[in-house]
């Protein structure tokens, strides 16, 4: 196999390949039952299966099945075995022990937003994009702001699936009778536009539908408040530059007013106050608030409580387009010897899935392969193309090791976000302790 991985020298031993390498060995000497749930990668065959993990379950899953499906054309002679793993910091866990005893799938799913802790360390192989390039994907078919993240070394080491952003939804009629919507029916923009713009609209749609007007779950949720604290305060422009051992560099005052904007969208008296994830869920699928923060891979749950609900990508209240997002993508688990025909087998069979990615678009994602999102097709679904720009003004998880996807991270921000949005800090303290955590992260050692 000729290009890119061919250029990579092997990587020496670090902390986490080590640390790593001594778990997977240790649930081996369990037995094979230690980690049966995670496919072994050695199991034998005749070379024409691709073994992928991936962590989508339900709907999800379901959708993945079809595109399997409908991407055996373009993949000939290849068959795709799936094994499915549980969210979070156990698929993650699975995914570095395997990879690190050499016992991974051929390909796996990430969220990118955990690419900085796993391409530094070794424990993932880069993409060949000639061989890519061969079955018909390109970089130029990505947003840059989904494609810059792959990288890591001058290589591509995460090929994007989707971008999921941090959106708004809304009931069409109390929207339209608040005089919220443009000519073509979708969100005007312009009316939320800024925090006072923002907190006004909220009062419009709460008289419209004779109820509350804007929610937002957070009360004990591990990542809500980070999300869109996050993205509202890249709008501002401020500096959130986080170097190893650092100091972190932000702007604490740009953080405090974020802070407390967030703080009056709940503040209760025209829009619900101190909800947790299912309850601000069910307010809104139960028309008791017009509208909701919340990611698209809620629209179907939104789409059978109002299948005309209408969808647009996060307003841009500071000044700065920026949409909180994090995109699942195809990552290669290392191995120290791989055979390049399989390799490029793999290559082939992820380009056909990316191919098939109007299906995995009905559940409202967006494909991060932009042919697709070019099609009459994808036009054709509604509200998933009034939101599909939101992919040219992502923002991702800061590049670092310990950020990303249901991370310790996530967790300890929103545990300072939550406190003020209640009401039990000032935002002005808020900030510095936000400060001071980051800084607590930034104290420990890389593993790379």
């Amino acid at each position: 196999m000729t290009g890119t991985p061919a250029q990579v020298p092997p990587r020496g031993p670090t902390r986490r390949r080590v640390l790593t390498t001594a778990l997977a060995a240790g649930a081996a000497a369990l037995g094979t039952g230690a980690l049966s749930g995670c496919g072994s990668a050695l199991a034998a065959d005749d070379g024409s299966t691709v073994r992928l993990w991936d962590l989508f379950s339900g709907a999800d899953g379901g959708l993945l099945n079809e595109m399997v499906a409908k991407a055996r054309p373009d993949m000939p002679g290849t068959h795709i075995e799936r094994t499915v793993l549980e969210w979070g910091t156990p698929y993650y866990t699975k995914l570095a022990m395997a990879s690190a005893g050499g016992r991974g799938p051929d390909v796996a799913v990430s969220h990118m937003s955990r690419l900085a802790g796993y391409a530094p360390t070794g424990l993932l192989d880069p993409w060949d994009m000639d061989v890519l390039a061969e079955y018909g994907i390109a970089r130029h078919d990505f947003a840059d702001a989904v494609w810059s993240r792959t990288q890591f070394d001058g290589h591509t080491y995460a090929v994007p699936l989707d971008t999921h952003p941090f959106i708004v939804f809304y009931h069409q009629e109390p929207a339209k009778k608040a005089g919220l919507l443009t000519a073509d029916g979708t969100l005007d923009a312009d009316a939320f536009s800024s925090p006072a713009g923002f907190l006004a609209a909220g009062k419009e749609l709460a008289k419209a539908s004779g109820k509350q007007g804007i929610a937002f779950g957070y009360v004990t949720d591990t990542a809500q408040c980070w999300r869109l604290f996050y993205g509202l305060y890249r709008q501002t422009g401020g500096r959130f530059e986080l170097p190893a051992g650092g100091p972190a560099e932000v702007d604490e005052d740009r953080m405090a007013e974020v802070i407390a904007f967030m703080a009056k969208v709940v503040d209760g008296k025209v829009n619900p106050k101190s909800l947790d994830y299912a309850s601000a869920i069910a307010s809104f699928v139960n028309n008791q608030t017009a509208m909701i923060l919340s990611g698209e891979w809620e629209l179907g749950t939104f789409r059978a409580g109002d299948k005309n609900v209408g969808a647009a990508p996060f307003p841009t209240v500071f000044g700065t387009p920026a949409v909180y997002a994090d995109s699942h993508s195809f990552v290669l688990p290392h191995r120290d010897h791989p055979d390049e025909e399989h390799r490029r087998r793999t290559h082939r069979a992820v380009a056909a899935l990316l191919k098939a990615g109007q299906i995995w678009a009905t559940a409202g994602h967006i494909p991060a392969f932009q042919p697709v999102t070019r099609t009459a097709a994808y036009t054709a679904l509604q509200p998933q193309a009034h939101y599909a720009q939101a992919a040219g003004h992502v923002v991702l998880d800061p590049s670092v090791w310990f950020a990303g996807a249901g991370s310790d991270f996530q967790n300890a921000m929103c545990q300072v976000l939550q406190q003020a949005l209640l009401g039990d800090t000032s935002p002005d303290r808020a900030a510095r302790a936000i400060t001071r955590r980051l800084n607590t992260f930034l104290s420990k050692p890389s593993p790379a």
